[in-house]
């Protein structure tokens, strides 16, 4: 079964300016508020704080693994916060956003500088256009039969609801910071950025296994990293994946437009769940203007429904919902601007 994006759906807004876009959101909504950003920070820190402390005081392993799940799902949450700090949301001074991101992304094991680097240009500027912009590139049919069976099954693993953190980790972690190697202009801070991440692996993993045993070191360090990719993974194919959406080839057929209004998503949950994990999943907004702190996600979202609500992709989250966009979005053929599944023959 196929599921096709009418380019008539999105013809007329690729010759929208993306400023034009941005002037359907109201001033009020780039309006940094301090307290806001501190208050969340301090809220993020406290929850992985207290569940990795509890990892080392409960001697039951139960407890302990059930603490690393509590723990890696603030380790997503304080993610996402850094990830807002990176593109200058949270704080006018950069020093400061830095400083604060770099901490909130070491348990994740992520590189602040690096993963800013090329996310702020790579995935934000060309947004769905797949030579630039590879992240949770749909293969086509073709480049699915070539590959080996080895290929093919860590293929279908990243594009399974249950194991897709492993696309995170071979597609964006590993080749986007451990092993990427920086031009002559970002090659000592990168190198750095890198050296830190280490010195907090190393020091925190030794800390667990000393105060807790390698069960310890299991609940407190990898445990929270494993979950952490499953958060980001699941999140950012739920972002620009869906039946509707189309991916790109050809630069002429993109737009800025196109790529951040109609080819991002907004996933509504429960208000504590926004909450939670800092409106990430209103993600529309943040794509038109990646400046929106965000606690003002969902006013910037009306506004952009009162003028766009032809070109914005919106769901409830079920986990039945993303179960069907995983089955239904497994290949893609980008002439025809159509998803396939794996049993497709053409």
């Amino acid at each position: 079964m196929a599921f096709i994006s009418k380019t008539s759906d999105y013809e007329n807004l690729r010759t929208v300016k993306l400023q034009t876009l941005r002037n359907a959101i109201r001033p009020e909504c780039y309006h940094r508020q301090t307290s806001k950003a501190v208050l969340s920070y301090i809220f993020d820190l406290a929850l992985y704080l207290t569940a990795i402390i509890a990892i080392f005081l409960l001697p039951v392993w139960w407890a302990q693994l059930l603490l690393g799940l509590v723990a890696g799902s603030a380790v997503a949450f304080m993610f996402v916060w850094a990830h807002d700090a990176a593109h200058g949301a949270l704080f006018e001074n950069k020093r400061v956003a830095e400083v604060m991101g770099t901490i909130f992304m070491l348990p994740s094991l992520n590189m602040y500088r690096l993963w800013a680097f090329g996310h702020n240009r790579v995935h934000h500027g060309f947004t769905s256009l797949t030579p630039i912009d590879w992240i949770w590139r749909p293969a086509t049919l073709a480049e699915y039969h070539r590959k080996s069976l080895l290929q093919k099954w860590i293929y279908r693993l990243e594009r399974s609801p249950y194991t897709c953190a492993l696309h995170y980790l071979l597609r964006v972690w590993w080749p986007g910071m451990v092993r990427y190697h920086a031009d002559a202009k970002n090659a000592r801070a990168f190198f750095w950025s890198k050296m830190l991440t280490l010195a907090f692996l190393i020091g925190f993993s030794a800390l667990s296994w000393w105060l807790a045993g390698p069960l310890g070191f299991i609940a407190a360090v990898l445990l929270p990293f494993l979950v952490f990719n499953y958060y980001i993974a699941i999140f950012v194919f739920l972002h620009h994946t869906h039946p509707d959406i189309p991916f790109f080839i050809e630069k002429e057929e993109w737009s800025q437009s196109v790529g951040q209004l109609y080819c991002s998503t907004v996933v509504r949950c429960s208000k504590v769940s926004e909450f939670l994990i800092h409106n990430i999943l209103i993600h529309a907004p943040h794509h038109v203007d990646p400046r929106i702190p965000f606690y003002h996600l969902q006013a910037a979202y009306e506004d952009l429904r009162r003028e766009y609500s032809d070109y914005i992709h919106e769901m409830r989250f079920s986990f039945r919902a993303v179960r069907q966009i995983f089955k239904s979005c497994q290949l893609y053929d980008y002439e025809e601007k159509r998803w396939l599944r794996f049993g497709s023959k053409s």
